[in-house]
């Protein structure tokens, strides 16, 4: 029987969250999500060797892990939250610093993080019967309330494989409350430990053969829209566009992103990436040609962006059934080189984002194995179908159960031992294809368009997100014209190059709204000016007043995941 290759590619990435003038950490999201996911990630792949997988780490995030890593050896840590769960004597912080633990520690999914757990519940119903009264009563609280606080906070945030391989946190977790400054530390070690050990893990199983490590232009900016603003428009022709009219040098830019991630890339893992998968999934003509000039194999988008592609590429014929067009590869070329694209299956990949954290674990899984069976026995005509589940591999599992320990477990079981599905990497799908010499279908054109709608939406088209792409664009005016003024040093131009990538990122854009939350708007619109504020004092010029005042303000907040949007 003819296989149905699946490639699972997890996509881990969080934005930059220092303040490079000052070296801290504004929010704790990847010591956080180190210690939980990204290290269950590894795990289950480790359990399950025969199952294999894309895992894309995105290169800022590495750096960051890298800076933890260093921050636990060097004994100088630099992330206000976690220095807090290592001072010796909180009766004697600031008041700075004990609303930085109440509003900081109950920052997570409540029914999967915090209702399980009694003795974290009591400490947040304690903290809404003050906070009635304003942040003047809850400065009051005492240190042992705030220790408990600190731990619980990071308890909950454990994966639970550690819960499975490290006995102190079961330890502590049944103790409860009164924890000691002994406490505080030995749940601290750890984190550094599993911190420490998180890349090599995955170096390992990179060297094994069962996973392949992709990439993503360095900092994740939103490539095709630094390229080409108008490029919105090919997905949404009545898109409002920013006040300026393009992203000064934005090809130069996508450039020294993808040239550093590829370097750093060969830098960690000995080797070159044979693919990328872009930020937010988001692909263009013109960032396919950047990608082959620099000798890319494949690259990957949703499935929006192929239907918009076919109905662009063949526009008096109607579309057939998905299951005719959606699980192969398409070849993209000019007229020298080509590129293969891989569109992901949004509707699975969004029940595993959405759905089946409301399953039963072993029922999600056979549910999803049940799907790829049916995808298997209607694509018999095509010769080497592949289904591309892409998706976060951080933050769909806190609206799970015990952080989507049953369904991966199961999943990858059921995945490994199956007669015909075969779970697979698209470096080792291309190897068959050129190995049975098997023709690949041309895409004559192609619509630019993300993994979210199929469009550049969620990005821009905007008022808030047009200002602040306008305000990036003054910016980066200014910074060019510094730069060819000459007066930076050498190390000056490399740190204003590198601030300037940190304002390039997409992350910004994609909070901006009225669509969030306002308190999650609020720190990412102060991260993103404090980013730019930072690159005008490197560049030696006033901050201009426009940088100064808030961008955007969020709206109601909806219980969703803020971090994911679905595909349609």
């Amino acid at each position: 029987m003819k296989p149905l290759s699946l490639v699972l590619l997890w996509h881990m990435h969080q934005p930059d969250y220092r303040d490079h003038e000052t070296g801290e950490f504004m929010l704790p999201w990847v010591y956080l999500h180190a210690i939980k996911d990204y290290t269950d990630m590894a795990h289950h792949l480790e359990r399950h060797p025969r199952v294999k997988a894309i895992v894309n780490f995105v290169p800022i995030l590495l750096d960051q892990l890298e800076d933890y890593a260093q921050q636990f050896a060097q004994k100088k840590i630099r992330d206000p939250l976690l220095r807090l769960l290592a001072t010796p004597d909180l009766n004697l912080i600031t008041v700075s610093e004990r609303l930085r633990i109440l509003h900081s520690c109950f920052q997570s999914n409540h029914m999967t993080m915090q209702k399980p757990y009694p003795a974290y519940q009591h400490l947040h119903d304690l903290y809404d019967m003050l906070k009635e009264h304003g942040d003047m009563d809850l400065i009051y609280v005492s240190g042992q309330y705030l220790a408990d606080l600190l731990m619980w906070y990071h308890l909950a945030w454990t994966g639970e494989s550690v819960r499975r391989s490290h006995e102190v946190v079961v330890q502590l977790m049944t103790q409860g409350r009164n924890f000691s400054y002994a406490d505080r530390m030995q749940l601290f070690s750890l984190i550094g430990e599993l911190i420490q050990k998180l890349i090599p893990r995955y170096r390992e199983l990179a060297a094994s053969g069962q996973i392949e490590l992709s990439t993503t232009p360095h900092f994740h900016p939103l490539a095709p829209l630094l390229i080409d603003f108008s490029s919105a428009c090919d997905s949404l022709p009545d898109a409002t566009l920013p006040a300026s009219p393009a992203y000064p040098g934005g090809r130069e830019r996508i450039m020294f992103h993808l040239k550093s991630a590829m370097s750093s890339h060969k830098q960690r893992f000995k080797v070159q990436p044979t693919g990328v998968w872009p930020a937010e999934g988001a692909i263009s003509k013109a960032l396919l040609n950047i990608l082959m000039e620099l000798g890319c194999q494949w690259s990957a988008s949703g499935e929006g962006v192929l239907v918009n592609s076919l109905h662009k590429s063949y526009p008096d014929q109607s579309l057939p059934d998905r299951d005719h067009y959606l699980y192969r590869p398409y070849r993209v070329s000019d007229e020298k080189d080509g590129i293969l694209c891989f569109f992901r299956d949004d509707k699975l990949s969004d029940m595993i984002g959405f759905e089946y954290s409301k399953w039963f674990g072993r029922d999600a899984a056979e549910n999803f194995v049940h799907m790829l069976e049916k995808i298997h026995h209607e694509v018999q005509s095509i010769p080497y179908p592949v289904v591309s589940v892409i998706l976060d591999g951080e933050n769909a599992w806190e609206s799970y159960p015990y952080n989507g320990y049953y369904f991966l477990n199961d999943l990858y079981e059921l995945l490994g031992n199956h007669s015909f599905i075969q779970a697979t990497t698209y470096r080792d799908y291309i190897g068959n294809l050129v190995y049975t010499q098997t023709e690949i279908k041309t895409l004559p054109a192609l619509s630019a368009g993300s993994w979210v709608y199929g469009t550049f939406s969620t990005w821009i088209s905007d008022h808030d997100k047009n200002l602040a792409w306008d305000l990036l664009c003054a910016a980066k005016q200014s910074y060019d014209l510094v730069m060819k003024s000459g007066r930076l040093t050498e190390e000056e131009r490399s740190l204003a190059e590198q601030q300037l990538a940190s304002c390039e990122s997409s992350d910004w854009f994609w909070w901006f709204g009225d669509y969030n939350s306002p308190q999650a708007v609020a720190s990412f619109d102060q991260l993103f000016r404090r980013n730019l504020s930072n690159l005008y004092h490197l560049l030696k010029l006033p901050i201009p007043a426009t940088v100064l005042e808030p961008i955007s303000h969020g709206g109601r907040y909806a219980e969703v995941i803020e971090t994911m949007r679905r595909s349609s």
